[in-house]
């Protein structure tokens, strides 16, 4: 009989543990566990204390150097072998790149079903409930599984890690990957890396996001002065870039990445309901000479004016605010 539930975690390019792990871990705990973290990788065994620690009851780690660059053929064998062998009621995974790609595959070799991009999981009548951003963010709908298991992604910082306890004690569970290469169908010929500095997007407490209202690339130079003052990051909507004013790895937006910070500074974003769908923001503060642009709505402080009028001051006062 399926129970308990199962985590895939991950880890970063420098070998952490990726942050959306320990969120996953807890979020399973919520749902009743038991928690087991299955760990794929190449040099992960490291860090099966650290997800026990956050929660996991029992950690399965694959480390295997075949594993070592995400690759769908191998991962999702790997996978439907653990799943088959814990037969788990819930699997879940981060909505990330590989999880959403791993996900669909797996819930097919399963036979069963997965609900995508989550910000909210519960169980009722020992089945999944699971609660996802639609009609472009505007609505949340709720999915009940008819299949077992029941497998759903989740977003980032839908849920708060536990505390970290690392005299938590769990059982450490070692398997070979088991996966022939020629299985492996695709080969990865070359790497492309962008240069990135301070706060990653999706991790920043706070984000400066800037739209076509700024009237040029160059509206874009004080958004970054703010997000340094903020210790932030900055995001641009969909028709900045678009039109070329801003790299395209910082799109927010349905088409874009997703975004749930403390705070989210809108400057000139109309807050068309696709730029919406990828703000999971507590608090919204909007500025825009548009009385009716529709992110008033959405915003929980708004400021009618012009951006070159209200930006430059606030940075000062910021910067005021820190030196006193």
């Amino acid at each position: 009989m399926a129970s308990g539930v199962l985590v895939f975690g991950e880890a970063t390019e420098d070998g952490r543990l990726a942050s959306v792990v320990p969120e996953l871990l807890a979020a399973g705990s919520r749902l009743g566990g038991p928690v087991v973290c299955a760990l794929l990788g190449s040099g992960v065994e490291p860090l099966t204390q650290e997800c026990v620690a956050y929660g996991a009851d029992r950690v399965i780690v694959v480390d295997d150097p075949l594993l070592g660059d995400y690759q769908g053929d191998a991962y999702v064998t790997v996978a439907e072998r653990i799943c088959k062998e814990i037969a788990p009621a819930v699997v879940l995974l981060g909505q990330t790149i590989v999880g959403r790609d791993l996900a669909p595959r797996l819930a097919q070799r399963l036979g069963t079903a997965v609900a995508m991009g989550c910000v909210g999981l519960a169980m009722q009548d020992g089945r999944l409930v699971a609660e996802r951003p639609c009609y472009g963010g505007n609505a949340r709908a709720r999915y009940i599984f008819n299949g077992s298991p029941q497998i759903a992604t989740m977003r980032a910082k839908a849920y708060e890690p536990l505390e970290r306890d690392d005299a938590r004690q769990g059982e450490i569970v070692r398997q070979t990957a088991d996966v022939c290469p020629e299985a492996v169908r695709t080969r990865i010929v070359g790497r492309r890396k962008e240069k990135a500095e301070g706060v990653r997007l999706e991790d920043a407490r706070v984000v400066v996001s800037g739209g076509r209202g700024l009237g040029g690339p160059e509206g874009f130079k004080p958004l970054e002065e703010l997000a340094q003052v903020l210790s932030g990051a900055v995001g641009a909507s969909r028709a900045a870039c678009d039109l070329g004013w801003y790299p395209v790895g910082a799109q927010i937006g349905l088409t874009g990445k997703v975004v749930t910070p403390d705070l989210y500074i809108a400057v000139g974003i109309s807050g068309a309901s696709q730029h919406m769908a990828g703000v999971l923001g507590k608090t919204i503060v909007a500025i825009n000479k548009d009385e009716e642009a529709s992110i008033f709505r959405a915003s929980r402080f708004a400021v009618v004016g012009d951006w070159k009028e209200i930006i430059p001051p606030f940075i000062n006062k910021v910067l005021k605010l820190r030196a006193s």
